[in-house]
């Protein structure tokens, strides 16, 4: 039996709150295949994604929410931000009926299994930038991978069009899937950055 959505999400989840608990005390301003963000900026960025899944499954707008969301959400402990915003984000996921209630998105509205897959995305691309930034494994879940590029197939040219992501990149025809969705999403698989290694 295939997992569902929310179970789907709750792994990514769990793989991207392992990376946040390795990242060291010197590694918050190391650079990360995402051009403007370092460490903090990144996980800064998912902990954000967590704190606005609550209100949108409560049936709240972008325009309700408001700028109550802006500025670093990670405060004097990024982890324990990780931590409580993912534990509301999860909760919120798997209510009763979330994946077929109606999320209002910027882009407009979506029913909530399309969300909860966005979030996978997120979750999954950006766990594989963490992972590259502090030197940890690199290895993405084969079923979240499949997951993710089905999902991005049908979004990729709305989303380059909007400047979400950028081109893809090439790759040889025996290319992995991995790679193959990292190189979707405009990543290449490489080394460790120099100042990583110890």
């Amino acid at each position: 039996m295939s997992p569902t959505v929310p179970e789907l999400h709750r792994r990514a989840a769990g793989r991207f709150g392992h990376l946040v608990h390795a990242v060291r005390a010197d590694q918050w301003t190391l650079p990360t295949p995402c051009p403007e963000w370092d460490v903090h900026a990144l996980v800064g960025h998912v902990v954000t994604e967590n704190l606005w899944v609550p209100p949108l499954f409560e049936g709240r707008t972008v325009a309700d929410v408001g700028g109550r969301l802006d500025g670093d959400p990670l405060g004097a402990d990024a982890q324990a931000a990780w931590d409580d915003s993912a534990a509301a984000a999860t909760a919120a996921i798997h209510a009763e009926r979330a994946t077929d209630q109606i999320v209002h998105l910027s882009f407009g509205d979506v029913p909530g299994h399309e969300y909860i897959t966005q979030l996978v995305a997120d979750l999954v691309i950006h766990g594989w930038d963490l992972a590259h930034a502090i030197g940890q494994d690199e290895t993405l879940d084969p079923e979240l991978v499949d997951v993710c590029a089905s999902w991005f197939s049908r979004l990729a040219d709305q989303a380059r069009q909007a400047g979400i992501v950028g081109p893809a990149l090439p790759v040889p025809e025996t290319a992995d899937p991995q790679t193959r969705l990292l190189a979707d999403f405009g990543r290449q698989a490489s080394p460790p950055y120099p100042q990583r290694l110890p």
